[in-house]
Parts: structure tokens; sequence; C-alpha cells
């Protein structure tokens, strides 16, 4: 799962690091985000490859009636995408989300009332992408569109099964090479390897 993560990239870090432009980069400033917020935050889309936006977290289908349906689109399975009715119009629109790091909790009783908070990162801290879903979505109260992205999560790797090990679930991570490739249909190559974990 994926419910938090922080970008403690700048701007200017996070232009060169994806070779795009980043035209509201005034709004950015590094931050941690909660998805239960559904805080705007920078990704990029197959629509506009070399071009930084602001999406909302929480997909929220063309066909919605209002935006009650984010709390459940936060992370989409992977294994499943394609028969949930909430990501299913969304397959063919792909999206990476820039992070520096997420949150995640180790259960240390069997019912999670304890639990030990870990920060996931990349060994050398720099910057890395999650793969997406992204939708287009009208308000039709105020005609308003809004962009909005899903996070997808794939079966735990050994990291972060001994981590996440209520739901045994992660992000899906994308090796640097395969960004571009994943925005153009490729199939997702993660990257686990270089991932390591220190307890807040």
């Amino acid at each position: 799962m994926c419910f938090y993560f922080h970008l403690s990239a700048s701007a200017q870090e996070l232009k060169n690091r994806f070779h795009a432009t980043f035209p509201e980069g005034e709004k950015h400033k590094p931050a941690y985000f909660n998805g239960f917020q559904n805080p705007e935050t920078p990704v990029i889309t197959n629509k506009e490859t070399t071009t930084i936006q602001w999406f909302n977290w929480g997909l929220i289908p063309y066909w919605a009636k209002d935006k009650t349906i984010q709390k459940n689109t936060l992370n989409a399975r992977i294994e499943t995408i394609q028969e949930k009715v909430s990501f299913k119009s969304s397959i063919n629109k792909r999206c990476i989300i820039p992070a520096n790091g997420f949150w995640e909790w180790q259960w240390l009783d069997e019912k999670g009332r304890n639990k030990q908070k870990y920060e996931i990162k990349l060994i050398d801290k720099q910057l890395f992408a999650f793969a997406g879903l992204w939708s287009e979505w009208t308000d039709k109260a105020t005609g308003e569109q809004i962009n909005t992205y899903t996070i997808l999560t794939t079966q735990a790797n050994k990291l972060l099964s001994e981590i996440h090990n209520s739901k045994k679930r992660m992000p899906v991570i994308l090796s640097k090479e395969n960004e571009t490739n994943w925005l153009l249909g490729a199939p997702p190559l993660l990257l686990n390897e270089e991932l390591i974990a220190e307890k807040i």
C-alpha cells in the first residue's frame, strides 16, 4: 500500500531529473503528502511526457457523480486494474509520480495495536517515480475539470514483506530506465533491490 509519501526535491531538481518543464513550478515546495487529504502533487502523464503537472491524489473516474470515490482510489492493485470499475477507464492513461520516500508501518503484534513506522527510500536518497494511472473528471456543479491519479501497488518484495507484514503490498516503483517506457505502454519494471528502510 502507499498512503503517505514525501517529495523533498526542489522544482529545479525535478526538472533536471525528469527532463521536463514545470510551468507551475513556483507552486512547488518540499512536502509530506497524506493521501487521505487528496493533496495536489507533481505528476507526469503519457499525454504530456515532458511536462510536470499538478494532479490530485485519489482517482475520480470520468463517470463519478462526486468526489467521494477518492477515499477508495488512492491505490490500485496492478493485478486487477483491468477488472475494477474504478480503474478500467484509465488503464491506458499512465503517469509517474515523483517521490523521495514513503512511509509504512510494521505490525508488532497480531492485531496491529503496536506499530513501528519506517521510511522507505533509495539507498542514495535520490528521486524515484511511482507508477500510476490518471483521469480527468468534470464537476457537474461547477464545470471545473479536475485531474486525479492513483498509485499502483504490487506484491511486496522481501524488504517490504518484513515491514508491511499485515498486507504485504508495496507501491510500484519504476526503474529509472523504465519510466518513459511505462508512460508509452510498456510493462512496469520495478526498482526493488535499491530500497532501504529506516525507523522513524
